[in-house]
């Protein structure tokens, strides 16, 4: 492979049928420092996530974002709250959290999840982090909201979000790249394309 200064990143696929032709196109543009084979090997072992950073949809009592596999909320609470104080429980659709009896959340959640993996934790005594683990663990599953009609990411997030799971999706399908700091336009509504019946 040509090393370049800019790599770009253009695929483009075909489906033919008896009926119609269908195409797809993705454009993916990375950063001009794109490293070696070798080298984004090595950059493979750091977290896709801390390396390209989270799109959080911020609400009255914190925020929340996604990856693939999970969902995360963060909850601010007043400092000095003990556990003690807290009350949560995941379900598979539902979700409910009380802070010293104050109702903070509570209702359906967008979609299912595995609440057997799903975890919260107190941070310093003023963060509830909740980590809920998706079943539908796809690049298309996108959340556009966290709750059944509640906290709605705007248009603007709602879409970046998809942009950086469909790079999760890239990055797990070519480990030896770096997807991190990578721009990306074109058809990667739902996930992006599907290669999977190509030939190579």
């Amino acid at each position: 492979m040509k090393s370049m200064c800019n790599f770009f990143f253009f695929c483009v696929y075909n489906t033919f049928s008896s009926c119609m032709t269908a195409h797809a196109h993705c454009a993916i543009v990375c950063p001009s420092n794109f490293p070696s084979q070798g080298a984004a090997l090595r950059v493979m072992s750091v977290n896709f996530d801390e390396r390209s950073g989270v799109v959080p949809c911020k609400t009255p009592w914190g925020c929340w974002y996604q990856t693939m596999e999970e969902v995360f909320i963060e909850v601010e609470v007043p400092p000095g709250t003990q556990s003690r104080d807290i009350r949560c429980k995941l379900g598979i659709r539902d979700i409910a959290l009380n802070v010293r009896d104050t109702h903070i959340l509570q209702g359906r959640l967008y979609d299912s999840t595995i609440s057997d993996e799903s975890t919260w934790t107190l941070e310093d005594k003023k963060l509830i982090r909740i980590v809920l683990t998706k079943s539908n663990r796809e690049a298309g599953n996108c959340w556009p909201s966290l709750l059944e009609g509640e906290y709605s990411a705007d248009p603007w997030v709602q879409d970046e979000m998809q942009k950086k799971l469909t790079l999760e999706r890239f990055q797990r399908e070519n480990p030896g790249f770096d997807f991190s700091g990578a721009e990306i336009s074109g058809n990667y509504s739902k996930g992006g394309p599907d290669f999977s019946n190509l030939q190579k």
